[in-house]
């Protein structure tokens, strides 16, 4: 039944009739993949801290990129 107005109405997000999205799943790193960060560039994992975080050589640098992983994608 629409309303009157013809307007839909708005969900909130902390509505119980509406619940919220999953959240996306953590990617997996392990030693020796090859990456790719939105800053950095390519590299290759070197250590892996459970799903904490990754240490990544960048070639001219090493830079451990931490959990949720959103700018570093594996090749």
């Amino acid at each position: 039944m629409k309303p009157a107005n013809g307007v839909p109405r708005r969900h909130l997000p902390a509505s119980p009739f509406k619940p919220p999205p999953p959240a996306p799943p953590v990617e997996r790193f392990s030693v020796n993949d090859q990456v790719t960060h939105d800053r950095y560039g390519l590299g290759i994992v070197t250590g892996v801290e459970d799903e904490i975080a990754v240490v990544v050589d960048f070639g001219s640098r090493q830079e451990r990129v931490t959990a949720p992983f959103k700018k570093l994608y594996k090749l």
